[in-house]
């Protein structure tokens, strides 16, 4: 039993003894390394081999998970001769190994092409039975600010006080805001307030004289962006101007309506008042007569009064007297309903028969058509 324990012993002895004289990793470079994305960096692992090293060497490249109930990530491997870099997805095609040939004692990588995510805690590994070694790195991608935005909080005028500021969207913390100005006297103002983390500068009672172009920066550890801005310190409006233009535009306002209503009622009342002096004229007044038939009236009345008093005494006058004038019947339009009367037939009589009869021979004067005395 005491053989047993003491070869046992010196088995461990040799193990330790083995290990203090194998492989070692000789890289001596910062453990921490900060780089801005879209850059590539160089992962440091040289090793050197002992003569008691004889199994195959293997060297092993992973992403140590942050957390502990997670498996860390391979990222690349040396075995067999052979190197593989497609284990981790999210760097396949950007990491590669530093030499063509690590077994000569350079396990380092390049990562090209850096993102945030690639952000983390690596660990070199290299294995060579019975010894083996590990180094571990930290490194953080950070990303630059990207171009801010200038811009003026509030109303611009003198008395008032009026806030810059400068925001960037994209960029690794701890971000800085610097405010400096480009025109004039290139000092900010007395009264200015200047925040670099908020990145904004309050100036208080603003007057004229803080009129101007400004700049503002923003920088974090690998990178900085910048924007302008033009400040233009205006007068106070003319308040009571503003209030007595509104009234007299009001009051304008007000008179257009009343004259535009005042208009309406006066055509409507004028359009009721001819509406009804038409009715009026259609109950009261009837229809006046033609011309034509007046004429005709006229005529015929004094055909029979002139005919009523003739004797044979006067016959003779009657036929010696001229005739009436004509009445034009031309400009008369005769109504549609009108039918023309036939023209009278007298019968012929011989002149001694009729005074053998006692008749008294009595001259007509002919008619025209509408009734009038040729």
């Amino acid at each position: 039993m005491e053989l047993t324990i003491g070869h046992f012993c010196c088995v461990l002895l040799s193990l330790f003894a083995g290990l203090a004289s194998g492989v070692e990793i000789t890289s001596s470079g910062p453990t921490s390394i900060e780089k801005a994305s879209g850059q590539s960096v160089k992962l440091d692992c040289q090793f050197n081999l002992d003569a008691v090293d004889s199994g195959p060497l293997d060297i092993e490249w992973s992403l140590i998970s942050n957390d502990n109930q997670k498996e860390d990530k391979v990222v690349i491997l040396y075995a067999g001769d052979r190197s593989y870099d497609d284990y981790f997805a999210q760097m396949k095609g950007r990491v590669h190994f530093n030499s063509a040939d690590p077994k000569n004692g350079d396990a380092s990588i390049n990562l090209t092409g850096l993102k945030s995510v690639d952000s983390g805690t690596y660990q070199c590994k290299v294995k060579k039975a019975p010894g083996i070694r590990s180094r571990r790195m930290l490194l953080i991608v950070m990303v630059k600010p990207s171009k801010p935005r200038c811009y003026a909080e509030g109303p611009t005028q003198e008395g008032k006080d009026i806030v810059l500021r400068c925001k960037s969207n994209e960029g690794t913390n701890p971000l800085q805001y610097s405010w400096d100005k480009t025109s004039g006297g290139k000092l900010l103002p007395s009264s200015a307030v200047l925040d670099p983390v908020g990145g904004t500068v309050n100036v208080r009672n603003a007057s004229a004289g803080a009129s101007g172009s400004y700049r503002c920066i923003a920088s974090n550890r690998v990178g900085s962006e910048e924007c302008t801005l033009y400040l233009n310190v205006t007068p106070p409006p003319n308040t009571a101007g503003i209030i007595a233009g509104a009234i007299i535009a009001v009051l304008l306002f007000l008179i257009i309506i009343a004259i535009i209503l005042f208009c309406c009622c006066r055509a409507r009342h004028r359009k009721k008042y001819e509406k009804e002096i038409c009715n009026e004229i259609r109950e009261d007044v009837p229809p006046p007569k033609s011309r034509a038939s007046t004429a005709r009236s006229f005529t015929v009345g004094s055909q029979r009064s002139s005919l009523g008093s003739m004797s044979p005494s006067n016959l003779h006058e009657y036929a010696l007297k001229p005739q009436y004038d004509k009445i034009p019947s031309d400009e008369y339009e005769r109504p549609p309903s009108s039918v023309p009367l036939p023209p009278p037939t007298a019968t012929r009589m011989a002149g001694p028969n009729l005074s053998r009869m006692g008749g008294i021979a009595v001259m007509i004067p002919a008619q025209n058509r509408d009734g009038s005395i040729v």
